[in-house]
Order: C-alpha cells, then sequence, then structure tokens
C-alpha cells in the first residue's frame, strides 16, 4: 500500500490513469470494491487488504524464484530480512549466517515479540527472533534458548546488594514494565498472576533504554531477561528465587516458507549459536 494512486503510478513507473484504470476494471470483473474513495483519501476494504496480502506473497515468491535461479543453491545474491525483539541473540545468528554467505544482504529491524511476529506475517520479515512460543498455524518456530527473568534495582534502593528476591516481594513495589506486547512483560504478569499476586505499575515505557534510565533515577523497579542485563554502576541484578519467571526465545519463520533455501541456511547457521 504506498498511500495513493498517483505514488503507486510513479513507482511502477506508468501513467496514474492506468492505474486507476485498472483497479476500476479489477473491480467491476469480480464485482468487489477494494479501495474506499473519499476525495484524495483512499483506504483499503476488508477484500483489498486481503489481496493485498495474497499478492504480497505472490511477490516474495518471484522473489524466492529469482534468487534461486540465480544462485542455484549457492545463496550468492539475495536479501534476509531479520525482525527482532533484541540485538543480543539476533547479532550472533546474523554473524553466523554472514560469515557462511557473505554475499546476502541483511538488513535487521527491533520491536517487542508482538510487533515481531506481525512483520513476519506482513513478509516484512522473512525471520522472526522471538522471545516467546507462537500459537500461530501459519507460523513454524523452534526453540533457541530459555532464560530466567531477574529484577534489577537502582543503588539506592534497599534491595541493592541482594543475591536474590521472592516472588512475592514484588507485590506492592513500584514497577516500570515495557509496553504490552513485550515477551518479558507478559512472562512476569503471568507468573505474578498464577502465584495470586498483584502488579503495582508505576509506569509503563515502550523501550528497554527507557526503562533502563527510569530505573537509575529510583522511579521504581524492573525485571529482564538475566542475558539482557548490561553491567552497570548504578543498577543492581536480583535473581527471582526458584526462577519462577522465565523466557524462551525462538526462531520463526512462515510455514510455508520453509523449504526456502536462504531460510533453510539462516536457520542452519542460527542454531550454530546457540547458548550451551
Amino acid at each position: 500500500m504506498t498511500g495513493g494512486f498517483t505514488r503507486a503510478a510513479r513507482m511502477l513507473n506508468i501513467g496514474q490513469p492506468t492505474v486507476t484504470t485498472q483497479i476500476k476494471e479489477l473491480e467491476s470483473r469480480y464485482g468487489v470494491e477494494l479501495f474506499l474513495r473519499q476525495g484524495r483519501q483512499i483506504a483499503l476494504t476488508g477484500a483489498g487488504q486481503a489481496l493485498t496480502e495474497l499478492t504480497g506473497r505472490i511477490m516474495q515468491l518471484r522473489e524466492e524464484a529469482h534468487e534461486m535461479l540465480s544462485s542455484y543453491g549457492k545463496l550468492q545474491t539475495g536479501h534476509l530480512k531479520v525482525a527482532a525483539v533484541g540485538p543480543f541473540h539476533a547479532t550472533a545468528m546474523i554473524a553466523a549466517f554472514r560469515q557462511r554467505n557473505p554475499g546476502i544482504e541483511i538488513s535487521i529491524v527491533f520491536g517487542n515479540s508482538e510487533q515481531t511476529l506481525a512483520r513476519l506475517n506482513g513478509l516484512e520479515a522473512d525471520v522472526a527472533v522471538l522471545a516467546q512460543h507462537v500459537d500461530d498455524p501459519r507460523v513454524l518456530s523452534q526453540p533457541y534458548s530459555t532464560h530466567p527473568v531477574v529484577v534489577f534495582v537502582n543503588a539506592d534502593h534497599p534491595w541493592h546488594g541482594r543475591a536474590s528476591v521472592a516472588l512475592r516481594e514484588l507485590e506492592g513495589q513500584p514497577l516500570i514494565l515495557r509496553e504490552q506486547g513485550s515477551s518479558t512483560r507478559l512472562a512476569f504478569e503471568r507468573a505474578m498472576a498464577g502465584a495470586g499476586l498483584s502488579i503495582r505499575q508505576e509506569l509503563e515505557i515502550g523501550s528497554r533504554e527507557g526503562v533502563w534510565k527510569a530505573v537509575e533515577l529510583g522511579m521504581g523497579i524492573s525485571v529482564v531477561a538475566d542475558f539482557e542485563f548490561v553491567p552497570h554502576p548504578r543498577l543492581w541484578p536480583i535473581p527471582i528465587d526458584g526462577g519462577e519467571v522465565r523466557t524462551e526465545y525462538r526462531i520463526a519463520i512462515l510455514r510455508d516458507r520453509a523449504r526456502t533455501p536462504k531460510l533453510c541456511a539462516f536457520l542452519d547457521a542460527a542454531m550454530s549459536t546457540r547458548p550451551d
């Protein structure tokens, strides 16, 4: 979706009237409305959205056919798009893949697990690195690693220096959490609810950096997967007793693309980087 017929025409290098005529002929032939029109403003209808998703898959298959025929299995050219919840595991995976396939161009975009999965399903990404189990029949996901979630506090907090904390002690504490869609937040909320404990949310911030800065300034405490905690002179990580809160990292691709050589090669390289 380009946002308008004129922009679409420029991208296709054809005249705008041609685009408009072809869309009208398509709508007339099948008796459907693909766009809602109000002056110069246009928006997709339900049928238009469904067709957009289908044609997106067709274009993806076209790209894969081109890559396959160009390299005949040698992966000498092409573009791999990765969506990930963070740089920690994803960077190691990309490095391993790049070492084996230096001719492949790679791009990566970060977001929470919900956003990352949406990018995979929307064909904005070829591979998704998530921090949760995927319950979606369209998606094939492979376990990569699991990690306990830890609490972290600033240097002035009474818990600074503690070796562990019980889950029940977190009830009533001012918590700074990531936005809805964050896998760490979801794992924490489920563990608290399962233990019959309530959460006192002090603040919601849509970035890791924002959460860390707020904790550093003493606005509250927060939680993070243990391997994602970066040592900081003003912050202190505290394990939760019993490892009751955990995140599971997985590598996901669309099921109908499971045999794509590029994606098979990425999965093989990525799994070679699994932590012991």
